[in-house]
């Protein structure tokens, strides 16, 4: 187990703690974010994710009636949380999204996987296609909902990490519109959402809780405030009460505790990176855009910068082209890096090039 940032009001007896700062890209806090763990329900924010993605693309509309399959309802009425689908009954897919991001509703998920993928092994495959383009590399899925599968349903804080900034940042628009909501009614049911954070913490706008007996309460959540996006990911407590004070402890920790700072502008000369087989032998670095830090106490005076990169770089290289990172280190907390880009374009060495750079390769 490994912690930073030592304040974090987190309870010592949740194994798994993140939180991220998006607009910096900093870890504020962290405490084993690589371990694998049972998502349970927290699955279902992939569900939302992948059809966010079919819908932002004009492949499924949330206009679009599903009428329920009597197996799927034999299978799935009534198991844990659910929205209470009978056979033969028609609902949206909006309908069937609000009642997976809002009351965790099981039967929703497997109803709106099938119809979207055409059966449920395919929406399976597009979730974890989905997870390996945005690098998840500690997470599975094998089922559209958490339910108990034998472990075959994994994944990681870090990953979790990914996806709800994928989210977010991809889909605002759908997002702001599926999470957030304190309940649902649908038929004569009515049923509240157990997000411990929202309409609690200022700010806070989301995600999802999750529980089984075998992954204790997790929980991933988000929330913004004058621009700036922290992520939070717990897993792994032993019950809902500790999971809910400390997501809202530690949401509110990364907001009070630290103040953002723009500590280099956009477009702004930072340095020179050697390159291999060019025009030049080296090609000048700028910040892409604003570089941010989130700052204990606003404090900048133990900020420490570095430049980074795989060198020398090879040529050709594009002007604009990310080719090396800038590292923020900050006392107590777990370095960040920010891209860097070539100032200009250099291109491969001509014979002449080729002599020269040897030449001054001798005597450098």
């Amino acid at each position: 187990m490994t912690e930073n940032a030592g304040a974090a009001p987190v309870d010592p007896a949740i194994p798994v703690a993140l939180l991220i700062d998006l607009a910096s890209g900093q870890t504020l806090y962290s405490r084993d974010p690589e371990r694998r763990f049972v998502p349970a329900s927290v699955t279902k924010v992939m569900t939302a994710y992948s059809a966010f993605g079919l819908i932002a693309d004009g492949k499924l509309s949330p206009d679009t009636p599903v009428t329920i399959s009597k197996d799927i309802a034999d299978k799935w009425y009534g198991e844990g949380s659910n929205m209470f689908l009978r056979a033969g009954e028609t609902v949206s897919v909006e309908q069937l999204l609000m009642g997976i991001t809002t009351v965790s509703a099981n039967d929703a998920s497997v109803v709106l996987g099938t119809m979207a993928a055409g059966s449920l092994d395919g929406w399976l495959a597009m979730m974890n296609a989905n997870a390996a383009q945005l690098g998840m590399r500690d997470t599975h899925f094998g089922t559209p909902n958490g339910w108990p599968d034998e472990g075959r349903t994994f994944t990681s804080a870090r990953d979790l990490a990914r996806l709800a900034e994928a989210m977010t940042a991809r889909y605002p628009e759908l997002y702001r519109q599926y999470f957030g909501h304190p309940g649902m009614r649908y038929r004569d049911i009515t049923q509240v959402n157990h997000d411990p954070v929202t309409g609690v913490v200022p700010g806070a706008d989301g995600i999802k809780t999750g529980y089984t007996r075998q992954a204790g309460y997790n929980f991933v959540g988000s929330g913004e405030r004058n621009g700036r996006r922290l992520i939070m990911v717990l897993a792994g407590a032993p019950t809902a009460r500790m999971r809910d004070q400390s997501a809202r402890a530690l949401l509110s920790w990364g907001f009070d505790a630290f103040q953002p700072r723009v500590i280099l502008q956009a477009d702004m000369p930072v340095g020179m990176a050697r390159v291999q087989s060019g025009a030049k032998t080296s090609v000048a670095l700028r910040t892409e855009s604003e570089v941010l830090a989130s700052l204990p106490g606003g404090n900048s005076d133990q900020l420490k910068l570095s430049v980074r990169y795989r060198g020398p770089i090879e040529a050709p290289i594009a002007k604009g082209q990310k080719v090396a990172v800038l590292r923020v280190e900050i006392p107590g907390q777990l370095p960040h890096d920010v891209p860097l880009v070539a100032s200009e374009e250099v291109a491969r060495a001509n014979a002449w090039q080729r002599f020269r750079n040897g030449v001054t390769g001798l005597f450098s």
